[in-house]
């Protein structure tokens, strides 16, 4: 593929399948269930998406949307948390007191599941983990998780950063403090280059908390040169603020971001962002295999890891255009 700079292969995979063609639905709030109304034979699944704060957040949720229907044999409940943790507890303890066949949630942060995990398992409902993970005291909260290797995501980054711009004074736009992809992606980046970062502060995961970080950041350290955004909204953001500052993004200061959504890919064509680790949203077919799996009582892996890449600014128009999120 033209443009892509690495790829990361699928680490532990379910049966193969074919890649979704195109999603449907949207990010929205509030709850949707299966069109055949009482689900039949299906299996019942609640899901709990953390919220709709990023065009990547929306990209998944329409993947899984267009992936866990009736036609697949899964009866959906679905419900959008706000990125808010007491909101997907609710829904999880609904989710119990519907006698879902099978839970399965994007945890909002790491901790504070240890009771709802618990009243989960004691009512026998299998739990599947998307995308996030958790950190809890109960044991085998979850049969299996699904996602992208945050961590490497990092790794990935900063070897970029540490071969073109090794002298660089980075700023770390960080996401949403202690979730999984907060901590992970901060964690690989600073193995690499950690001793080059000279600030940091939380975006949020969002365009506008990404902008208002980066105007302070701009403020506080003259001599910033580089950010990496854990995310491509928060990047988009403070392209937003480096302009309004009278600067050039991805020239006078260098953009790295983690996601590569269509807008994020296009402001690297536009030559404002460097460099784009790939997370891939749009793995709702193999999380309804992993469901149907695990309904089944069928081994599957602990871990599931989605196909990812990375891409430099040789990408072009026709690539960015012809991108499904």
């Amino acid at each position: 593929m033209f443009g892509k700079v690495g790829t990361r292969g699928l680490v532990a995979s379910v049966a193969a399948i074919g890649l979704l063609a195109a999603g449907c639905g949207s990010g929205s709030e509030g709850e949707a269930s299966a069109e055949d109304g009482d689900g039949g034979g299906a299996v019942r699944v609640g899901f709990s998406q953390l919220g709709a704060e990023s065009g990547w957040r929306t990209a998944n949720t329409e993947s899984v949307q267009a992936s866990l229907t009736a036609e697949n044999g899964i009866d959906l409940t679905f419900v959008d948390a706000q990125q808010k943790q007491e909101n997907q507890i609710r829904a999880l303890r609904d989710f119990v007191s519907q006698d879902m066949d099978v839970i399965a949630f994007s945890p909002v942060i790491e901790t504070g599941w240890d009771q709802v995990l618990q009243e989960i398992k004691d009512a026998g409902i299998p739990v599947v983990l998307v995308d996030r993970t958790v950190e809890t005291t109960v044991e085998d909260p979850f049969v299996t998780w699904i996602g992208s290797d945050f961590r490497a995501e990092g790794v990935t980054a900063g070897e970029w950063v540490a071969e073109n711009h090794p002298d660089a004074n980075i700023f770390e736009l960080q996401g949403t403090m202690g979730s999984g992809a907060q901590v992970d992606r901060q964690e690989g980046f600073r193995e690499i280059v950690g001793d080059q970062v000279i600030g940091e502060a939380s975006g949020n995961f969002t365009r506008a908390e990404g902008r208002t970080a980066t105007e302070a950041a701009l403020q506080a350290y003259p001599d910033l040169d580089l950010i990496f955004a854990h995310n491509d909204d928060m990047g988009l953001g403070a392209i937003e603020a480096i302009e309004a500052a009278g600067m050039t993004p991805g020239e006078d200061i260098i953009i790295v971001t983690v996601d590569a959504v269509k807008d994020g890919l296009q402001a690297l064509v536009d030559g404002k962002f460097n460099y784009v680790v790939e997370c891939n949203p749009v793995f709702g077919d193999q999380l309804a295999e992993l469901i149907t799996k695990v309904h089944a009582g069928e081994e599957v892996p602990e871990e599931t890891y989605v196909e990812e890449s990375a891409f430099d600014q040789t990408i072009t128009q026709e690539f960015v255009d012809e991108r499904p999120y």
